[in-house]
């Protein structure tokens, strides 16, 4: 994902703009990482340089969560133990 997408991204949910952007791995583009809505606490993986902003009755638990337990260290405590559609648990 090219970071310049960020300045026409809004959150799915709730329309909120502009959104919160976590790089995990980069190189010409983004690989890896999250991103946040401030709003509505949701988070929207990015997974082989595409964002997957589906609304929360599209995405997997079984997919989302291991993402999270894979970047835990990256990804800012209130989005791990408070997000949507899926956390970690304390």
């Amino acid at each position: 994902m090219k970071r310049k997408l960020m300045e026409i991204l809004a959150c799915p949910i709730d329309k909120h703009h502009p959104l919160e952007l976590y790089v995990f791995e980069e190189k010409d583009e983004i690989i890896e990482g999250l991103i946040v809505c401030p709003k509505c606490l949701r988070w929207y993986p990015i997974k082989d340089e595409i964002p997957e902003m589906l609304p929360d009755e599209l995405r997997r638990e079984s997919e989302d969560l291991p993402f999270l337990k894979k970047w835990r260290e990256k990804i800012p405590e209130k989005i791990l133990f408070e997000g949507k559609p899926f956390r970690l648990k304390k």
